[in-house]
């Protein structure tokens, strides 16, 4: 990532997306520079963040940034602080449907529940999904509240509605299983806590879910382009105005 730190005006928003390479952090990323700021991509594979940001053009920065990995995240901070002094908004995108172990949406359904879900890909899910934001939020809370606007956006999904999920009538309450589903359960605590301690400094803490997308979280087969599932995100990234805490959606607020 080059130097950038005389080319950043005060007026220039700068965002931070973790796992921006691909999928919905990519659209994201494409999108926030659409919109007129500065984007740091988070990628785990530092090629793959360059090349995106090369795709996406100018406004694009590319950094490498594994959130399970607490150097890589302390020298993305400090490379942040360093080259651009401050991050108005934080994306936390980045996340896995799986440790890797199942080649098909069924293997990882049948897996996931609670009665047999293998402990450790839990563990492994929860690295990346809940403690990786959490981890990830700590590092980057400084520069953010450098900000006048400061804002943390969590990429959550209603799939993790506890509320959603306890109505028999919830169309996808069935594959409320206890690894990936159970991950965006608890990343909603973490929002939610987060949101409640910095309610008093004005940074906005929210968690957002995309439409039914289709990227290679799951296998493609979802019904929606990247295009329509990051909506719902931009408007939640953007929103500088409405209250901290919330959860949204394609169709508006969801229910923790």
């Amino acid at each position: 990532m080059k130097n950038t730190t005389e080319t950043i005006s005060n007026t220039q928003a700068v965002a931070l997306v973790t796992g921006a390479n691909k999928g919905l952090g990519k659209q994201i990323a494409k999108e926030l520079v659409a919109h007129g700021y500065k984007v740091i991509l988070g990628s785990r594979n530092a090629d793959n963040g360059v090349a995106a940001a090369k795709e996406i053009g100018e406004g694009a920065y590319p950094i490498q940034l594994d959130v399970t990995d607490a150097n890589s995240i302390s020298e993305a901070a400090e490379r942040i602080k360093s080259e651009f002094g401050r991050l108005d908004l934080l994306v936390n995108n980045a996340a896995i449907g799986q440790s890797g172990r199942y080649s098909t949406v069924p293997e990882i359904l049948a897996a996931s529940k609670a009665s047999v879900a293998p402990l450790d890909e839990l563990r492994i899910l929860f690295e990346t999904n809940v403690l990786g934001v959490l981890a990830v939020t700590q590092a980057m809370l400084p520069l953010i509240k450098l900000s006048t606007s400061g804002r943390i956006l969590n990429v959550s999904s209603a799939a993790g509605s506890l509320t959603l999920n306890s109505d028999p009538n919830f169309p996808y309450r069935p594959f409320f299983g206890a690894t990936y589903p159970v991950s965006k359960t608890a990343l909603n605590a973490i929002t939610l806590a987060m949101a409640i301690e910095l309610e008093d400094t004005g940074i906005k803490v929210r968690a957002a879910s995309p439409s039914f997308t289709a990227t290679a979280m799951n296998d493609f087969q979802g019904t929606d382009s990247v295009e329509m599932g990051a909506r719902a995100l931009i408007l939640a990234a953007l929103d500088t105005e409405s209250p901290t805490g919330s959860f949204t959606g394609p169709d508006g607020t969801l229910p923790w």
